[in-house]
């Protein structure tokens, strides 16, 4: 079989599947993505460039969609020479949003389609207007995101998103040959063992009073500014708490401060942090993470209700303790009380409680840490996910129903 990735930043989501694919006889492989992506896994890509910006002064609302026109172009482009020599993918896998599968169906009109779909934007109800009202114009603007998504919807053979809670964010009459598959998680390498994290001259171990805070920006969205209220408030109480973050100093979902100052900043300067006891490790490796994950004696994951992250699941199997937000995407993985402790997103006095529970070991801990990755290995883990990943691509090609 052949099959073409469509990815921006290959291999993404598309990183399990792919090496699994690589051991199966008659898989053949590639990957469309931006030129300036660096990522190899061993797959031959083919790399795709936009020949311009989006055009100044364009309306607000039509921004993600002329990116989304100028991505498929270039793909298209990019591409176009494979067909001349008369390559033809039996599938393509593509990424939903930013555009690259917009013109496939004019590459190669009988060749299926599977497109991931992470998100469906939605002016109420989710994240849009969780933090505060919307107005009308970033309502039309949430709406309108949505065109190279429907684009999609439109071409495409069948569809996937990760989760129930993100499947739910799309009209229900949109979702007939969608199906709910995770991309997975790797439980072999995500699981519980003695490890340290150094941090310039000081090295911590599973024996230190360490907390962890994981997201790709430090950001509302991600509950940042009540993460570090509750850091202020808990070490005033806990003399002896050291906090891990890592995380870029950035707003990568979300509005930016109107001051200009990044939600890091803000919170360095009006709040009362002992920073001696607060490491900020910027992005890490998954080994490092990992590392954080094993030592902590609680992980912290906040999310307005959004796309689900992959750092929670990798958490729960990796024996973290979780506090996170009571929040829908939250809902379908942790059961308060039973695998991991649910938190009102906005109450950082309420969090600071749970987490100081949890460091005076009030709640047992290994029973939550059990239960969690008991959570992730039977419903997430690679054995689990990848047959049905790859009998979906398999059903998929062959114009079949598929049974995920």
């Amino acid at each position: 079989m052949r099959i073409l990735f469509l990815h921006n930043n290959f291999p993404g989501q598309y990183r399990r599947i792919a090496n699994h694919l690589k051991s199966i006889d008659g898989v053949e492989m590639l990957a469309g993505t931006l030129a300036s992506n660096q990522q190899d896994i061993g797959i031959k890509k083919i790399p795709y460039e936009l020949h311009r910006d989006v055009a100044k002064g364009i309306h607000p609302t039509l921004v993600t969609a002329e990116r989304a026109v100028l991505t498929g172009q270039a793909a298209f482009k990019a591409l176009y020479p494979l067909k001349n020599q008369g390559w033809e993918p039996d599938l393509v896998c593509a990424h939903s949003g930013w555009g690259p599968s917009l013109l496939i169906k004019e590459l190669w009109p009988k060749t299926k389609m599977l497109s991931l779909y992470e998100w469906y934007y939605n002016a109420r109800g989710s994240d849009a207007d969780f933090l505060e009202p919307i107005n009308h114009d970033a309502a039309a603007r949430a709406h309108f995101k949505n065109i190279p998504i429907l684009l999609d919807i439109a071409s495409m053979d069948w569809g996937s998103s990760p989760t129930r809670w993100q499947h739910s964010q799309f009209p229900k009459h949109l979702t007939h040959n969608m199906s709910i598959l995770h991309e997975g998680v790797d439980c072999d390498y995500f699981r519980p063992g003695p490890d340290s994290v150094t941090v310039g001259e000081r090295t911590f171990t599973a024996e230190d009073e360490v907390i962890t805070y994981v997201a790709r920006g430090m950001e509302p969205y991600r509950g940042f500014p009540q993460f570090m209220e509750a850091v202020a408030k808990l070490q005033q109480r806990r003399p002896n708490l050291h906090v891990l973050i890592a995380g870029n100093d950035r707003t990568a979902y979300g509005k930016t401060r109107k001051d200009g100052k990044t939600h890091r900043e803000h919170a360095l300067e009006t709040l009362d942090l002992d920073l001696d006891r607060i490491h900020f490790l910027g992005l890490v490796p998954l080994k490092t993470l990992r590392s954080m994950f094993r030592i902590t004696k609680a992980h912290v994951y906040l999310t307005v209700p959004f796309v689900l992250s992959w750092s929670l699941l990798e958490a729960m199997a990796s024996g973290a303790p979780i506090v996170g937000s009571d929040t829908q995407p939250l809902h379908e993985v942790v059961d308060d009380k039973r695998n991991g402790l649910l938190t009102p997103f906005f109450d950082s006095n309420r969090l600071a409680d749970v987490l100081e529970r949890v460091l005076r070991q009030d709640v047992d801990r290994a029973s939550l840490t059990k239960a969690a990755r008991r959570t992730i290995t039977e419903r997430y883990a690679l054995p689990v996910i990848l047959p049905k990943q790859w009998g979906l691509m398999q059903a998929v090609a062959k114009g079949e129903r598929p049974k995920v």
